[in-house]
């Protein structure tokens, strides 16, 4: 018909999912490149193995260190999937508090980004002897790490509704609940998951950084350890662990967020 509008087609599941295998195919074949740049100069140059292993050398040790690595590993995915969920709902729900009391907000604000400049190596000895030496302290820096950007973010995401959506929740009676659940809380979620996305990677590299003193165990202990005792692949074999550890926190939040969130992800696509 003459004047009528047609809107651009909502991409489908079949094109979504072979859009996101080409990029994983592009960022494998990335990946690969380097690797194979990283492995073809070590060779090239003869660089020594205490300088820089090449990665051929480093598969071959998580090969033969693999119920090590597995064994440090358990601990360390426990402290940071513990900060991660501990941070991030304190942080969410001061974020909330502070979208309902301005005042609490002008005077919490500077105490957490206080908290956020102390250095994680000066806090974690602190931690060690308030909390001892097991998971508390390990988890606290995990979540201390994880809080700062959620809380950012989500006080954002919060006072992100435009003055015309909370307007009509006014003029349809609505209760403070129904406008936090039916427009702040829906508003807030890419900001949420924006934050999440850093906290998730943070929390590992925490979680990491808190076993570096006064842990028998852990990623962070297994790097330390090989230091000390010139493991060179060994040390290269965990980075490559904890790394992989930090990349598949990433993916599970971005996997999260294409379930809460689907039409922002189409919207990028």
């Amino acid at each position: 018909m003459m004047g009528e509008v047609r809107t651009p087609d909502r991409p489908t599941s079949r094109t979504t999912m072979r859009r996101a295998i080409g990029r994983a195919i592009v960022s494998m074949a990335g990946l690969g490149a380097v690797l194979l740049a990283w492995e073809a100069s070590v060779s090239l140059w003869s660089i020594p193995l205490y300088v820089l292993p090449a990665p051929t050398v480093i598969a071959l040790q998580i090969e033969r260190d693999w119920a090590l690595l597995a064994r440090h590993l358990q601990p360390t995915l426990l402290e940071a999937v513990g900060g991660f969920v501990i941070g991030n709902l304190i942080a969410t729900g001061l974020a909330a508090t502070f979208v309902y009391a301005p005042p609490l907000s002008r005077m919490l604000y500077p105490v957490a980004i206080g908290l956020r400049t102390i250095p994680l190596v000066a806090i974690t000895p602190l931690l060690v002897v308030w909390l001892g030496n097991g998971y508390a302290p390990k988890i606290a820096i995990a979540a201390l790490i994880s809080f700062f950007p959620t809380l950012v973010n989500m006080s954002r995401g919060f006072a992100s509704p435009s003055a015309d959506q909370l307007e009509l929740m006014h003029a349809l009676a609505a209760s403070q609940w129904q406008v936090f659940r039916l427009v702040r809380w829906p508003a807030s979620l890419p900001y949420l998951f924006a934050s999440l996305k850093i906290a998730a990677t943070s929390s590992v590299l925490g979680a990491i950084v808190a076993e570096w003193i006064g842990s028998d165990r852990g990623l962070g202990y297994l790097i330390v350890a090989a230091t000390f005792e010139y493991r060179v692949a060994r040390l290269w074999a965990t980075i490559a662990v904890s790394t992989a550890l930090a990349l598949a926190a990433f993916l599970t939040v971005v996997a999260f967020e294409r379930l809460a969130i689907p039409w922002r992800s189409e919207d990028h696509e």
